[in-house]
């Protein structure tokens, strides 16, 4: 089956259950609707908090089972979509396939049926600043480039406009790639680092997914690691595809490194310059290690010009380290992005002095000790709020040199009180950032959301 329309006409007959109606299962319970199929879509919502959207599928012909049965009779479908938030270990989706259902998901259908070369980016940080780097690199080259996948957009309502000379782009999510079975022709592995603990229980099933983005390629594909990174330099090993590695902290005889100022690339053509650092307009350390991914993604595709021509102008992506304004000699960052320990740590070296932190959220089981050591260091009042309040505050208490930092410590309700006693406190010259360190589930849908109640306080203040 090499369209849409062929895969659905595969289905005629077969009962199809779809679980969430989320941004990325929306478009395919139309699509299966459209087609005259028998669907059932299970979500965990309430009625009453989806009501205008089940009403809209129920007239499209869907049944609907919502609330926290929604999965009580799964195995009775002879094909379920997975939403990537629902691990396939759920005991209700383990024994639904002992019985015979086909798990599957919408992401796992479109690798089935792009006609086109797809670069996939994965990792714990840095996904879809680099995601939209190789992006915008294809496009300046003169490329038809559909993005998409964890980044915000499904790809799989595009899939039949696309062509053999297309390119797609997509971020993969740990959650996208726990079942997967095909991997991208490029594959970039950014880094990886405790990370979603609350959704894969233990570091072992988290590392297994991220291994599916490059485990199923075939020895002319690509697969990209970050050398600096212990454990994706480990992984590089088991690659199938060409290895090409990049690393910020030491020359490396074959991949993408710094020296003099500039990203060089060697392979086997030689070595050369491809971006003076100058050249990137997006601060921090991390953003230039997603540079680097992102050149080693495109070289061959993408002529050095393109990329240059991209740098000088593109100045980041929402919600990560973005500058929301500057009232009364100070500067206010939103890097709600920030959803981890290791990005805020990012984050924080990004700025040269100490800053006015706010962080706190949503407990996904990993450990604030590193966090704690580094906003000792980097930050001179941190403003703590939201569910794991009180634990970064106890990682921050215990770490070395706490002591004699200065740092000040203030706990607050919630982020409006966060923002209003961050600028009570803040004098000319400070910066203040939000990096919460955590998810938002706590007190947001999701991270986009925390980030625009963000600006929008700062804006109104």
């Amino acid at each position: 089956m090499s369209t849409m329309s062929e895969y659905l006409e595969s289905l005629r007959g077969k009962s199809v259950a779809v679980i969430g109606m989320g941004v990325s299962n929306t478009p395919l319970i139309r699509a299966l609707l459209r087609a005259d199929l028998k669907v059932t879509v299970c979500d965990k919502s309430p009625r009453e908090r989806v009501e205008e959207q089940a009403a809209e599928l129920e007239s499209l012909g869907a049944k609907l089972r919502l609330g926290p049965d929604y999965l009580a009779k799964i195995h009775r479908f002879d094909v379920i979509f997975r939403t990537p938030g629902l691990s396939p270990n759920t005991p209700e989706l383990q024994k639904a396939m002992e019985g015979g259902s086909v798990l599957t998901s919408e992401m796992e259908l479109f690798f089935r049926l792009c006609p086109c070369k797809i670069i996939g980016v994965t990792g714990s940080d840095g996904k879809t600043t680099t995601t939209t780097l190789i992006s915008e690199f294809l496009k300046e080259a003169g490329l038809n480039v559909y993005l998409g996948g964890n980044i915000g957009k499904p790809l799989l309502p595009d899939v039949d406009g696309m062509t053999a000379e297309d390119v797609a782009v997509v971020e993969l999510s740990s959650f996208q790639l726990m079942t997967m079975d095909r991997s991208p022709n490029v594959a970039v592995f950014t880094n990886l680092s405790p990370n979603h603990l609350d959704y894969h229980h233990t570091m072992e099933e988290y590392t297994s997914a991220k291994l599916n983005i490059f485990c199923h390629q075939k020895p002319e594909d690509r697969a990209v690691f970050n050398y600096d990174n212990d454990i994706t330099r480990s992984l590089a090993k088991a690659a199938v595809g060409r290895v090409m590695q990049f690393s910020r902290k030491q020359k490396l005889e074959e991949g993408v490194y710094l020296r003099d100022g500039a990203i060089w690339l060697t392979n086997d053509m030689g070595s050369r310059e491809v971006l003076p650092l100058a050249d990137i307009q997006i601060p921090g350390v991390h953003n230039i290690e997603n540079y680097m991914a992102a050149i080693a993604a495109v070289d061959g595709i993408v002529p050095d010009r393109c990329v240059r021509a991209v740098a000088q102008r593109f100045t980041g992506v929402e919600h990560r380290i973005e500058l929301v304004r500057e009232l009364d000699g100070v500067r206010y960052y939103n890097d709600s992005i920030g959803t981890s320990p290791t990005r805020t740590m990012a984050c924080l070296d990004s700025f040269e002095q100490k800053l006015i932190l706010i962080a706190g959220g949503y407990d996904k089981g990993v450990p604030f000790t590193q966090l704690g050591m580094a906003v000792t260091e980097k930050v001179k009042v941190l403003i703590l709020t939201g569910d794991t309040a009180l634990a970064i505050k106890k990682a921050v208490e215990e770490a070395e040199g706490y002591a004699e930092s200065g740092l000040k410590l203030i706990e607050a309700d919630d982020l409006a009180s966060a923002v209003a006693t961050a600028r009570e406190i803040a004098q000319k010259g400070d910066v203040v950032v939000l990096s919460p360190a955590c998810a938002a589930f706590d007190r947001f849908k999701n991270f986009m959301e925390r980030g625009k109640v963000f600006k929008q306080l700062v804006n109104e203040l």
